[in-house]
């Protein structure tokens, strides 16, 4: 369940990371779509990243290879 939470989370990353390559490519400057999917990318990440942080924190993500 996790691993699909994740995976879930990367494929809103990715997909809006497509976005604002699309828009990036079909608009002429004259909307923000560019600006609000690469907004919305990195707000994802961020996160993406601080849930995984606080799971490991929790124990409820066990890091394999990670001595602490």
């Amino acid at each position: 369940m996790k691993t699909l939470f994740i995976l879930a989370f990367l494929g809103l990353i990715i997909y809006n990371l497509g976005a604002g390559l699309y828009y990036m490519l079909v608009d002429t400057g004259k909307s923000k779509r560019t600006v609000n999917a690469l907004t919305r990318r990195i707000v994802l990440s961020i996160a993406l990243i601080g849930m995984v942080a606080i799971g490991i924190y929790t124990g409820v993500i066990d890091p394999h290879g990670v001595v602490a």
